[in-house]
């Protein structure tokens, strides 16, 4: 039986118990993430939650939509047992029709009929960090080990344990001044993400820094259900010409082989990011947009200009 429960109706131990056994369970799932990132969210919950389905939700003028959160590239489906196309339709058709607009990323381990839903592909690149650093690096492109030998040459240092306000900072001075739709709302939701991550010992803060120890790179992971996730970074003009990103994740990647993880690139569509996770030797992977419009064509239109699609890039 599947359940629509609110926010306070939710067991916290017992959701987040079904997302560490999961077997396709992800941080972006645990009910303090969505406590953080989310305006407001309900679920669906199957039984003694066996299975869940978060949905994220906003209001405006009067209208509810399930919506994709900043910081959270997939949500969708999790569960403690092996899933099929008809499982995850059968979930997505039980979304209650008060939300009148579905916008949601499904997880790369849901996969549902193009013919029931309206979805759309997403590219995500991950690499296998089970191998050892020279075989990893081995399969590294010549133009990325260019960079990284540019980084070196340029005589550049990786601090650990960084405070994030820094990275946070220098992506809002560089990269940030041309992403308008991001709000000073959105940079304390992210400091707060990730003072949480570092409460609950799942943060891995990495800086760049030039000979003058001057920050000109950094990032910020999470490593939780064996995925090392690059979240968030900052880069500024100075980091870009001497190599400072692919030196710094070169680092994070040496420090973290041979272990049982995969180094999630959390994304892209963007033709250049996807290369450049590409050039790591990662594998591209596809998880789906689920869209659901339950508007007249007139009142779509209309919410359409209201309710717009935005996308976070990090560097």
């Amino acid at each position: 039986m599947i359940r629509h429960l609110g926010r306070d109706e939710i067991d916290d131990k017992q959701w987040n118990n079904c997302i560490d056994r999961s077997f396709n369970g992800v941080v972006y799932g645990y009910s303090w993430f969505l406590d953080i990132v989310s305006d407001d969210w309900d679920a669906l919950v199957e039984n003694d939650y066996e299975r869940i389905f978060p949905l994220p939700f906003k209001k405006k003028f009067g209208v509810k939509y399930i919506y994709q959160p900043f910081f959270t590239q997939q949500l969708g489906l999790f569960s403690k047992t092996l899933l099929t196309d008809q499982i995850v339709a059968h979930f997505a058709k039980s979304i209650p029709t008060s939300f009148k607009r579905v916008d949601l990323n499904l997880n790369i381990l849901n996969k549902v009929e193009k013919i029931n839903f309206q979805t759309s592909p997403q590219i995500n690149h991950e690499l296998d960090l089970i191998n050892s650093y020279e075989n990893i690096h081995a399969n590294y492109s010549t133009n990325l080990k260019r960079n990284i030998k540019k980084g070196k040459a340029n005589k550049l240092s990786t601090v650990k344990s960084i405070k994030p306000d820094g990275i946070i900072e220098l992506f809002k001075n560089n990269r940030g001044k041309e992403i308008t739709h991001l709000k000073e709302e959105n940079y304390l939701m992210l400091k707060r993400l990730i003072y949480t991550c570092m409460y609950k010992g799942r943060a891995k803060i990495y800086g760049a820094f030039n000979e003058m120890n001057e920050l000109c790179a950094g990032a910020f992971f999470i490593i939780s259900n064996k995925k090392a996730i690059f979240l968030f970074s900052g880069l500024n003009e100075e980091g870009r010409s001497k190599g400072a990103m692919p030196f710094l994740i070169d680092r994070f990647i040496q420090d973290h082989a041979n272990r049982h993880l995969t180094f999630d690139f959390d994304g892209s569509n963007n033709p250049d990011l996807a290369r450049f996770y590409k050039s790591f030797g990662s594998k591209e992977l596809i998880y789906n947009k689920l869209y659901i419009d339950r508007f007249s064509p007139m009142a779509s239109w209309f919410i359409n200009t209201l309710l717009k699609t935005r996308v976070l890039f990090k560097v």
